[in-house]
């Protein structure tokens, strides 16, 4: 099984900043990628940007330009760097695995307020 864990969010006021990680454990050899998703209250989830094991990166267009998200192998740590955050960007982000083989795998969220 694998199992994630994220954290780093919080309140923030328009313009700041937050990093949110998500941590992998267990059965991981098989995670191809790894994405972050957010839903917002009485909104659909959305992909917000994925990362594959090969490096490459998709971002949602409304936070291309604002967003990294980041991949740290060593610490099988996937990172979203959010930069000028807007009211909008309010959610609850959720960290995602895809395997290779078996079901994949979801974090439990993680709030995140942009408000003055």
């Amino acid at each position: 099984q694998v199992q994630l864990v994220e954290s780093g969010g919080g309140l923030v006021q328009p313009g700041g900043s937050l990093r949110l990680s998500c941590a992998a454990s267990g059965s991981i050899f098989n995670i191809y990628a790894m994405g972050w998703y957010r839903q917002a209250p009485g909104k659909q989830r959305e992909l917000v940007a994925t990362i594959t094991s090969g490096g490459s990166t998709k971002y949602v267009d409304s936070v291309k330009g604002r967003f990294t998200i980041s991949r740290d192998g060593a610490k099988n740590t996937v990172y979203l760097q959010m930069n000028s955050l807007k009211p909008e960007d309010t959610a609850v982000y959720y960290c995602k695995a895809d395997r290779l083989t078996g079901a994949n795998v979801w974090g439990q969220g993680t709030q995140v307020t942009v408000s003055s």
